[in-house]
Parts: structure tokens; C-alpha cells; sequence
């Protein structure tokens, strides 16, 4: 969805990737129970959401800020792998669902890796 009205991170391919994590993660949540609505749900989605708001909210940070939002994305994304894990063993999410999630996510954690590496190198 491009607006006429953007910003530059929303072009980043993690930012994107980021929402599509999100997005799906949200539609998951659509099976949990009421009890689970407000424990790990709400923690998935809080930390599911997390990711994309700091590659957007650093975007617009100095090299060394922005860095730092990128590393608070990456240990999102690395909390959404031991929720992914919880929910899956609960039985909320199927074991391909799970598979889906993590491969997302280690394209999204390779992405802030190297995002991050290109920051660092480019300071140096």
C-alpha cells in the first residue's frame, strides 16, 4: 500500500517483511481462547508489533540511534520465536503455521543483521 504521502523506511524490505509478520500473527491470534485474549496473546501481539514500530521509529534517528532500534527489533523478533513455540505447543497455530512463522522470522532477523552490519561498517 503506497500513499502519496510516505516515508522512507516504509521502503525498507525489513520494514515490509516486518508488517507482514505482523499481519499474520494477528490473523493467528483469531484462535485463541477468551482466557489466552488477555496473557500470551497479548504479549505476542504487543511483541509481534514491536518489531516494525522501532525500524520505524529509529528510521529517522542518527546511524548509532538507529542502530540501537534495529538490535530492540532483532530481540523482538527472537521473543516471537519463543512465542511462536508457546502458542504452537497450546495448540493455537498448527505446526505449519509455526514453520511459517520462524521462516519469516529468520528472514527478518537476517535482514536487521545485515542492515545493521551496513550502519556499523558504514561509521567505520
Amino acid at each position: 500500500m503506497k500513499s502519496q504521502y510516505h516515508f522512507n523506511f516504509e521502503e525498507l524490505i525489513v520494514y515490509q517483511k516486518a508488517i507482514e509478520y505482523d499481519e499474520l500473527v494477528h490473523k493467528q491470534l483469531n484462535n485463541f481462547t477468551k482466557i489466552e485474549d488477555y496473557r500470551l496473546s497479548f504479549q505476542f501481539a504487543r511483541v509481534a508489533d514491536s518489531v516494525a514500530f522501532n525500524i520505524a521509529e529509529g528510521s529517522g534517528s542518527s546511524d548509532a540511534g538507529f542502530l540501537n532500534y534495529l538490535k530492540i527489533a532483532r530481540d523482538s523478533s527472537r521473543e516471537c520465536v519463543a512465542a511462536t513455540t508457546k502458542v504452537y505447543l497450546r495448540n493455537y497455530i498448527t505446526y505449519k503455521e509455526s514453520g511459517n512463522n520462524r521462516s519469516l522470522l529468520v528472514e527478518i532477523n537476517k535482514m536487521l543483521s545485515a542492515l545493521m552490519k551496513h550502519l556499523k561498517d558504514k561509521n567505520t
